[in-house]
C-alpha cells in the first residue's frame, strides 16, 4: 500500500510536526495565560450543557 519512503516520510513528517507545535505552544504559554483566562469556565459550561442535552434526550425516550 506504502513504500518505505512514505513511511519513511510520514515518520518524520510527524516527529517534525510534533516538534514544532510543543516549540511554538512554549513560546506563546504566558500570552495564552493572560489572554484566555477564564476560558477554562466557558468550556465547563459547554460540556455541561452538552451533558444536560444527552439527559434529556435520554429522559423523553
Amino acid at each position: 500500500m506504502f513504500s518505505t519512503g512514505q513511511y519513511i516520510f510520514i515518520l518524520f513528517f510527524v516527529v517534525a510536526f510534533i516538534i514544532l507545535m510543543i516549540f511554538s505552544y512554549r513560546k506563546d504559554s504566558s500570552l495564552h495565560k493572560r489572554e484566555y483566562k477564564g476560558s477554562k469556565w466557558v468550556l465547563l459550561g459547554f460540556i455541561g450543557f452538552i451533558a444536560i442535552l444527552f439527559v434529556i434526550k435520554s429522559l423523553l425516550k
